[in-house]
């Protein structure tokens, strides 16, 4: 097969490619889920005096998310850490009177079950045989161009909204955790998640334990973003848009730099959501590729309803064979494996986005990027220190990534049977 052919960006016709390739199905037949019993481990946040908010939380406000008020944030009250059944340390957020640490075990463990369905799926080979031109339509205009790697990231990006709302919890009038996540698909809350948000919001307040939204009960039962929530969303994309065609602007026009180069030199500058903000065409919103339903041969096909609902399925049947329970003891700080201090893992690391990053972050800081694996959150660079080691953590957590140490310093007893 040829090199891609190039291709301008177009939102749609990457949305048509990726249907086209979930129409004949998306995941392979439903396996029995095995049983998993699953320590976490529980540190309450401390936000700042006079405040809901952690020191980090209000800068990410501050700087991202206006015109997003402090009281209109729902911050949680514990950051988890435990180890999946798949042996990959993990990290999330819970709020007391939410959903509880539970959600977040138990949508990790869905996850790993939808990525091991979609790889047994034939959709691998299907992806493999794209044409040409489908390659260069998403190498043009999605951050991940693999579509195996798209689906997987979808997925994560389904279980993330699940926990993320977990922390609001209270504002439903659903009460255990499958009827919460179906409560949720039911009300549509996903969908409102792939057209209201945007990605960097969505997963940097992931990343950080904070969700700017808040949710009211409908007659029906269903629940809804309130109007002041779908409002500030509104508000902060249009910002963010803002924001990206002004730094293009100045980059084509002042200092005479084609898209692409514009794009590579203020990666930075844009947060690297460069192409699906900077290149959209004036007075043209953001859409999700996986929102939006194609005909294809006579069907009409909803990736994001077919990721959901399977989600939800898999989600409710593990909710049955999989126990999570806290382990009392606290995070032990370490070294990578075999005392290297260039082994960690960030398990909120999800995309090639993230992996773009982190390494740019460490670049600047002069340390060498050696591998960075994303199905296994594991990274290896070239820090020579245990200072440095806690410099680079340091500056990772100022980013909105939670970086761990190897499995060995995690949860033990993450055991499947």
């Amino acid at each position: 097969m040829g090199s891609p052919t190039v291709q301008q960006y177009d939102r749609r016709a990457a949305s048509r490619v990726l249907a086209r390739l979930a129409a004949p199905g998306l995941f392979a037949a439903t396996q029995p889920p095995p049983s998993a019993r699953i320590a976490f481990r529980a540190t309450a946040l401390q936000p700042e005096t006079g405040s809901a908010l952690t020191q980090s939380q209000r800068m990410y406000l501050e700087r991202f998310m206006r015109p997003c008020r402090p009281d209109q944030v729902t911050s949680a009250t514990h950051r988890l850490t435990w180890t999946d059944s798949a042996g990959i340390p993990n990290t999330g957020y819970f709020h007391t009177a939410g959903a509880g640490p539970e959600l977040a075990v138990l949508a990790r463990e869905t996850v790993l079950a939808l990525w091991h369905s979609l790889a047994a799926s034939g959709l691998p080979a299907r992806a493999a045989a794209l044409s040409d031109h489908d390659r260069g339509v998403l190498t043009a205009t999605t951050t991940d161009h693999d579509p195996h790697e798209i689906f997987r990231v979808g997925i994560e990006a389904t279980g993330r909204a699940l926990v993320q709302h977990g922390l609001i919890a209270a504002d439903t009038p659903y009460r255990g955790l499958v009827e919460f996540a179906t409560g949720l698909r039911d009300s549509g809350v996903f969908t409102a998640v792939a057209t209201r948000w945007f990605w960097e919001l969505q997963a940097s307040t992931f990343r950080r334990g904070m969700i700017p939204v808040r949710l009211a009960t409908q007659p029906d039962g269903s629940v809804r973003y309130t109007a002041d929530s779908i409002a500030v969303l509104r508000a902060m994309k249009d910002a963010t848009i803002a924001d990206a065609h002004a730094v293009m602007l100045r980059a084509t026009t002042e200092e005479g730099l084609e898209i692409e180069a514009a794009v590579a030199k203020y990666h930075d500058d844009l947060d690297l959501i460069s192409r699906q903000y900077a290149l959209l065409p004036a007075d043209t919103r953001p859409t999700c590729p996986a929102a939006t339903q194609h005909d294809i041969d006579g069907a009409g096909v909803h990736v994001l309803a077919m990721v959901v609902d399977r989600f939800v399925e898999t989600f409710a049947a593990l909710a049955g064979s999989v126990e999570a329970v806290e382990d009392p003891t606290t995070e032990r700080p370490g070294t990578g494996p075999d005392g290297d201090d260039g082994v960690f893992y960030v398990p909120d690391m999800s995309c090639r986005h993230c992996v773009r990053t982190i390494t740019a972050l460490l670049e600047s800081m002069q340390i060498a990027v050696v591998e960075i694996d994303l199905e296994s959150k594991r990274v290896i660079a070239r820090i020579r220190s245990p200072r440095n080691r806690f410099r680079v953590f340091e500056a990772l957590r100022d980013g909105g990534y939670n970086p761990v140490d190897d499995v060995s310093a995690q949860v033990p007893g993450a055991s499947v049977g």
